[in-house]
């Protein structure tokens, strides 16, 4: 894998999961992560592109701020804050999200109505 997208929890990853139309690797912090943690979670792809989709949220906050210091290169991708969770976002609006970072996405995904 050459992509990797760090999310918080399953049901982020599950979301992403519909959308995308090529392999991704999907990598789930379950919430609150000590920077150990971190680096063993994502030690198997260092050579990736990372990519982080964090809930608007304080605890997406502040996923987004460790991740910062410990992988300053990972590219930061933002749903609404209308939406605030990554698994509330609609399809179509996560489609756009990803295709604008560049990944391949879902035909059907990409035609549905987002607000």
């Amino acid at each position: 894998m050459d992509k990797v997208i760090i999310v918080e929890g399953r049901t982020d990853r599950e979301r992403l999961l519909q959308v995308l139309d090529e392999p991704v690797e999907i990598v789930c912090t379950q919430g609150t992560i000590s920077s150990e943690d971190l680096h063993h979670l994502v030690a198997d792809y260092e050579d990736a592109e990372i990519y982080v989709l964090a809930d608007a949220d304080d605890a997406g906050n502040k996923l987004r701020r460790q991740i910062k210091q410990e992988f300053p290169n990972a590219h930061h991708l933002y749903t609404r804050k209308v939406y605030r969770e990554v698994a509330a976002t609609p399809l179509a609006h996560l489609a756009e999200v990803l295709a604008n970072a560049h990944f391949n996405v879902k035909s059907a995904a990409v035609g549905g109505n987002a607000p």
